[in-house]
């Protein structure tokens, strides 16, 4: 286990970095402060938008943090697809009474300015999703002091982490909330996520970097687990976006328990990648039509989800949520942690003395 992974953190318990506003300064601090790594999101931020959210973060606390970045997408070349999926979106459009967004808005989410903001101003754990970062920019960011992290769904692309020369690999089993980090987007692989257990053993047995385990993980029982599993740390997205200081909506926040919204699919309706929500009613009647597009369909539904949040409209949002959304529960942020920490180690009490509970 690499210490430089562990010196982040007195328990092994990440806060997962949720763009869109959720991972705000405040959550960082809050879970930093009680012993975990609270993270920043910088997806869909300019980078003096994440430097000013950085900057608030450090007059928050002093323990370490980290900051997450969107790595740059390919060209997609069927902008037929993206045009007629625009067609299907019209009556939302006129419902919400707003116009679609630009699919064009840009591609590569800011990445070079934000990079040379985090080199110029070094920051604990910086972590990639979407794929894999040159080894030049992980090398530059180690000589910084950072500690960097990259997002894989599979034991073939965690060795790609490796071998650009990362510090740790996050495993992201199928059942994580939000965006499934892959780092080809392949519309043929939509329904072959492997689940967070499997996932570990194979990328234990493939690379020799620590591993960060996420994937639906709610409770300290399921820490201890992915402990045991091979991992060093667990990452927690949904099991934080319920606390008071998660900037998600209150409508995000109460349709996690509530029974209106029983199970989450893995949908490209939103972004145009694939993402773990609550099945709502713009989930099921454009899901399936969704084009494998990305991040064009995020730009085109943007003024559609913020309309409809802005009309109090769940069934029109992107309502992001690992498969164990209803298991949340309404505590702060440091008080989870510590919750999380005193769980995990019953579990893992109870397992070394060849039980469980």
């Amino acid at each position: 286990m690499s210490s430089a992974l562990t010196d982040l953190f007195t328990y092994p318990i990440v806060q997962a970095p949720m763009a869109g506003g959720v991972s705000v300064p405040q959550l960082a601090a809050a879970v930093s402060e009680a012993g975990g790594l609270g993270f920043l999101a910088a997806g869909y931020k300019t980078a003096d938008g994440m430097y000013q959210e950085i900057k608030q973060l450090r007059s928050l606390t002093g323990r370490p943090f980290g900051v997450n970045l969107f790595m740059p997408q390919p060209e997609y070349a069927e902008s037929g697809a993206v045009e007629v999926y625009a067609h299907q979106l019209a009556g939302e459009a006129a419902w919400y009474e707003t116009e679609l967004g630009d699919p064009d808005s840009g591609r590569d989410d800011g990445y070079d300015a934000k990079l040379a903001v985090l080199l110029d101003n070094p920051v604990p754990a910086v972590s990639f999703h979407f794929g894999v970062p040159s080894r030049d920019a992980l090398d530059s960011l180690r000589r910084a002091g950072t500690v960097t992290l990259v997002t894989a769904t599979t034991a073939e692309e965690a060795l790609a982490v490796e071998r650009a020369g990362a510090d740790a690999v996050i495993a992201q089993g199928v059942e994580a909330g939000g965006h499934q980090g892959a780092h080809r987007d392949i519309q043929e692989n939509d329904r072959s996520g492997m689940g967070l257990l499997s996932l570990i053993a194979q990328v234990r047995e493939t690379v020799s970097i620590p591993i960060v385990a996420a994937g639906g993980i709610m409770r300290g029982s399921q820490i201890a687990a992915a402990r045991a599993a091979g991992a060093s740390a667990a990452q927690l997205g949904t099991a934080f976006l319920a606390t008071p200081e998660s900037g998600a909506n209150a409508l995000h926040k109460q349709a996690l328990t509530n029974p209106l919204f029983a199970r989450t699919e893995l949908t490209r309706a939103f972004s145009g990648r694939p993402a773990r929500g609550l099945v709502n009613r713009f989930l099921r009647e454009h899901g399936p039509y969704a084009p494998a597009a990305y991040p064009e369909v995020h730009h085109l539904t943007l003024p559609l989800r913020r309309a409809a949040a802005k009309a109090g409209d769940a069934q029109g949002m992107a309502l992001w949520a690992g498969q164990g959304h209803r298991m949340a529960r309404d505590l702060p942020a440091g008080q989870l942690v510590e919750v999380l920490a005193a769980e995990a180690e019953a579990a893992t009490t109870a397992l070394s003395q060849g039980g469980a509970r």
